[in-house]
């Protein structure tokens, strides 16, 4: 188990938090850390910012995320890790795609030649404008911030043959709406997929997909790796180990 001094916390919007803390740790985009929440729980985390300060941007969704978002100055981080497999990073032009506090773990891949698209139920779901200069297309289930529609709504006003390469990544039911809109299309596209995990080191199967381990496999795929797995989008785990589907 390692620990990191927290330097600050940012709120980012309703429920949502960024925890800012400094470590040598090497991280690459898209890889994850097991977060400690002392005598609650320990929960995976992407970071948001990768380079000698480190940020993780937590959304509340129980007591173990709720402990680690409201973590402050002089406190520490208690976690392990990095884990998983990261993004694949290719010259050219680039697209991410996120949903909520999914556009987070993409954050450090952008460069002077990215765009994006940011979902969300409602505005409230919206973080991380800011970094985009302008090259942003924002969509809301409800209309009350940006396009009324869903991630394809935005995908549709786009030409996606000028991009080398999509980056995605939220919830599985959006990452199987960009998935089913460009599996046939020439587009190369890497898709990161959040499931449940406890162990983040391939042990206690809880994030298993078609027999792949997000957590040690992944939690990146590509499009290609997605196109063999007939559960995608369709089941996965809970915490207690009962399969339900979409």
């Amino acid at each position: 188990m390692k620990h990191a001094y927290i330097i600050d916390n940012i709120t980012e919007g309703k429920n949502v938090n960024t925890v800012v803390f400094s470590t040598d740790d090497e991280i690459k985009p898209g890889q994850f850390i097991m977060a400690w929440a002392p005598g609650i729980n320990e929960i995976p985390l992407s970071f948001s910012y990768i380079n000698k300060i480190k940020k993780i941007t937590v959304k509340i969704y129980g007591e173990a995320s709720e402990y680690i978002a409201h973590l402050k100055r002089g406190d520490y981080l208690y976690y392990s890790g990095p884990y998983g497999k990261p993004f694949t990073i290719v010259p050219g032009k680039k697209l991410l795609i996120g949903a909520g506090t999914g556009i987070a773990p993409l954050i450090p891949l952008i460069d002077d030649n990215t765009y994006g698209i940011i979902s969300g139920k409602t505005a409230d779901d919206i973080i991380f404008e800011r970094y985009f200069n302008n090259r942003l297309k924002v969509v809301t289930d409800d209309g009350s911030y940006g396009m009324n529609g869903y991630v394809t709504t935005a995908l549709k006003t786009l030409d996606l043959n000028e991009f080398d390469m999509l980056y995605v990544c939220g919830p599985e039911i959006m990452l199987k709406t960009v998935y089913d809109y460009i599996k046939n299309m020439d587009i190369n596209a890497q898709f990161s997929l959040e499931r449940s995990m406890k162990c983040g080191i391939g042990l206690c199967d809880s994030c298993s997909i078609n027999g792949y381990q997000v957590c040690t496999d992944g939690p990146v795929f590509s499009i290609e790796q997605l196109k063999n797995m007939d559960e995608f989008g369709r089941t996965r785990l809970q915490y207690s180990g009962k399969r339900i589907y979409f």
